[in-house]
């Protein structure tokens, strides 16, 4: 196994690479109209020649041969606000977004550069930046967090007009931001009149997901522009699962239980979502957006399983069979009004409020039989959760002659959250001494202050300074908890260019961003091995609760990047980066004294276990093969692949690497539309590779090797209707996943294998 990279050598690496790319030839001339000013200053535009009007030839003049196909190419708008982006940013277009045929925006982000998900292949999952899980990767839509319960794979990408993707914390998009920033931003208010619809279905192993979407957008009179965009689907997926559990004595090896559970499981849900956006105008600079966002999802679940015990083991088989059937409902509405007004002088004020709701409910009844099918235990749980918010921003900025461009904002918001839940098994409640609601609430309040100036044409600059505190409360008679934490975060971002027409640029940041415990971290009623509900438990089926003595994680940052832009919109970058954490938190294992026991109980809870460091590049080539030959085909190829290396202090090594952090991820894609016909067509794989990872001196895991292969083709019926044809999880694989736990003179291996399927799509798209 080849030893864990060091940051020395991860810089040599990033200045190896970046020296290559310096030297590739210059594929074509700069623009000479280029300016390369950051984002808050457009390039002038360039006067274009009179067009001279046509000459009809005379009679017997011969006419002038024809040119054939000619084809004009630009630079891609998203490419060019990349370039413009004095803070590291990727844009994702609705091209790009849409190309696959996706059926959740988190399967469209894992073929960027450095971005992973959690889960089995093709099924989407939490979203990582640089690898890194655990709330380290800041998620935000129309720039604010989505209420708990919320997640990309319950977005639909038809509702998703661009995604933005910033690889450092700034101080307006804020510094809970570790790993970076994902900033969805939803349908927005265009100036041209558009209808769309688009029917499709999703296809696996039998089962049907249809799903349809209207967007529609137009104009009341000359002030007034709106979007509105729904969407329907339904869901339908079976999973298998196997799972092998065994235990070994250590000191003479032998194997002393062997217990194998398999068994499938079957989810159906519908959703429903709506997005609006409303632009009215005022006056001469003064205009004000509405924004509701709405949210219905409901679904059923079903599983059932069966657990063979070979005889002679240490423990009692606790049962052979098992039946679980369950249902759920999940909502989020939010309205958004922002104001915004030109005072003059390049000065500009911005005022934003939203207030949201957001339930979820949950009912599940599970069952246990022994070996001869009679009923031995029965749980049932419903839980009920609340969360109502609040957030209030303002903004000022105003535009300096001397190229300085000033932006100051206050933050504040509030949530507050009201949960209930009973839990009995065979009739009778348990975890009363806990109480049955809980109620808690937590209150934000930030203000920062930034600039962005361009000293000369070859450098720009960004300085900014955050601060933000955070108050969490529980005032349940079981709960009672008070938590405050506050973070001062200064920010630093820098773009240079060699030369003033030079395609490439330079950047590099040093920041300071911060990981807040979540609110379940903090507060956390009891919950209780399935497996063991009763007595003493065993180290790999514990109980799991809060810790309300966290501290915040601060992370000290510094980033170095090369990119090289390409005269027809491609691009290559070369990207280091390198992040210290200070009071890490992990989920940890230990044997505790309980209040609801008599016996001592493995109890796995969140604690701050000490520093860690994370560094790694990501390196992503995108271009065109006519680019580099002239003579190639117009194939549109993108690439990228990431290294990432991480290590926590106080965790014996090796292996002891942030949790949920691959060695890397690769991608390559590449797409062509026919000349001869009216098809475009293209496939992209996606590869992350497998890990050991050391979670303490008693845990580790290992988790299996990742690849999804995706394929999409587009008939254009005609400028009005086109029909998208896609296969994701193109060449299925189990997704293998394995652990260890250490238990006195005992330890015991869990291996588990998810099965993954293809999933064919078919979407007719319409303008009407």
């Amino acid at each position: 196994m080849s030893s864990p990279l060091t940051a020395r050598a991860l810089v040599r690496g990033a200045v190896a690479v970046a020296a290559f790319l310096c030297c590739l030839p210059a594929l074509a001339q700069t623009d000479p109209g280029e300016t390369g000013l950051p984002e808050k200053a457009a390039p002038k535009p360039v006067e274009k020649p009179p067009i001279k009007p046509a000459t009809v030839p005379d009679k017997g003049q011969k006419t002038p041969p024809s040119l054939g196909r000619v084809e004009v190419i630009g630079s891609s708008s998203d490419t060019d606000q990349r370039r413009a982006s004095t803070a590291s940013k990727i844009i994702i277009g609705k091209e790009d977004i849409e190309r696959f045929g996706d059926s959740s925006v988190s399967e469209v982000l894992k073929r960027l550069p450095g971005v992973t998900t959690g889960g089995r292949p093709g099924r989407g999952g939490d979203v990582r930046m640089r690898g890194m899980g655990g709330g380290y990767t800041q998620i935000l839509v129309n720039g604010e967090r989505m209420p708990p319960g919320f997640s990309l794979d319950n977005l639909t990408p038809d509702q998703v007009e661009r995604i933005e993707v910033m690889r450092a914390p700034t101080a307006e998009f804020g510094a809970r931001a570790v790993a970076g920033t994902i900033n969805v931003v939803l349908k927005e208010a265009l100036k041209k009149t558009l209808n769309e619809l688009r029917l499709g279905a999703g296809f696996e192993e039998n089962r049907v997901s249809p799903s349809a979407s209207w967007t529609r957008n137009d104009k009341f009179g000359e002030s007034v522009s709106y979007t509105l965009t729904v969407s329907v689907n339904k869901s339908d997926n079976r999973d298998e699962n196997d799972t092998r559990t065994r235990w070994y004595d250590i000191g003479s090896g032998v194997q002393v239980l062997d217990q194998h559970e398999t068994g499938f499981s079957v989810n159906r849900r519908d959703g429903l979502h709506l997005n609006g956006r409303v632009q009215i105008a005022i006056a001469q600079g003064e205009s004000l957006i509405l924004m509701p966002f709405l949210m219905l999802s409901q679904g059923t679940s079903e599983s059932q399983g069966q657990l063979d015990q070979l005889p002679g083991g240490a423990i009692l088989q606790p049962y052979a069979r098992y039946t679980t059937a369950g249902d759920g409902q999940f909502s989020s509405l939010r309205g958004n009004a922002q104001w915004q007004k030109n005072l003059g002088d390049g000065t500009r004020l911005e005022l934003r409020g939203g207030v949201g709701n957001g339930s979820f409910a949950n009912r599940g009844a599970r069952q246990e039989f022994d070996t001869a099918g009679l009923l031995t235990r029965t749980t049932d749980d419903q839980t009920s959760t609340r969360e109502t918010g609040w957030s209030l921003t303002g903004k000022a900025s105003q535009q300096l002659e001397s190229e300085h461009s000033l932006v100051a904002g206050l933050e504040l918001d509030n949530s507050a959250r009201k949960q209930s839940r009973t839990t009995l098994q065979n009739g009778f409640p348990i975890l009363t001494e806990f109480g049955d609601d809980l109620s808690a609430s937590s209150m934000r309040v930030a203000t920062y202050i930034q600039d962005e100036w361009s000293p000369t044409k070859q450098i720009s600059a960004y300085a900014g300074l955050r601060w933000e505190g955070i108050e969490t409360r529980s005032d349940s008679d079981a709960y009672q908890v008070s938590n405050r934490s506050s973070v001062l975060t200064p920010l630093l971002h820098a773009t240079w260019k060699p030369d003033e027409k030079s395609r490439d640029q330079w950047r590099s940041s040093l920041t300071r961003s911060y990981k807040s415990a979540t609110l379940q971290e903090l507060i956390a009623r009891p919950s209780i091995s399935q497996r063991f509900p009763s007595g003493a438990n065993e180290v790999g089926s514990p109980d799991r609760a809060g810790n309300p003595n966290l501290a915040p994680e601060l992370a000290r940052g510094f980033e170095i990047a090369y990119e090289h832009y390409l005269d027809k919109g491609g691009l290559m970058s070369a990207n280091f980066f390198y992040r210290r954490i200070n009071d890490l938190i992990r989920n940890v294992v230990a044997l505790e004294d309980v209040s609801w026991s008599a016996n001592k109980r493995w109890v796995s809870r969140p604690q701050n276990v000490g520093n860690a460091i994370a560094q790694g590049i990501e390196l992503e080539a995108k271009f065109r093969l006519d680019e580099v030959w002239p003579d190639a085909l117009p194939v549109a190829l993108r690439s990228n692949v990431s290294f990432f290396d991480s290590s926590v202090e106080k965790v014996p090594g090796p292996n002891n690497r942030l949790e949920g952090q691959p060695k890397g991820t690769a991608n390559l894609g590449a797409d062509y539309k026919l000349r001869s016909l009216p098809i475009s067509m293209g496939a992209s794989v996606n590869i992350t590779p497998g890990y050991d990872l050391q979670l303490s001196d008693i845990q580790s895991s290992s988790v299996g090797a990742k690849v999804v292969t995706d394929a999409f083709l587009v008939w254009f019926i005609n400028p009005n209707a086109q029909m998208r044809f896609s296969a994701n999880n193109l060449l299925p694989r189990d997704y293998l996943n394995t652990s260890s736990v250490l238990n006195g003179t005992q330890r015991q291996d869990n291996e588990s294998a998810n099965q993954s399927e293809i999933r064919w799509g078919v979407r007719l798209e319409l303008k009407l």
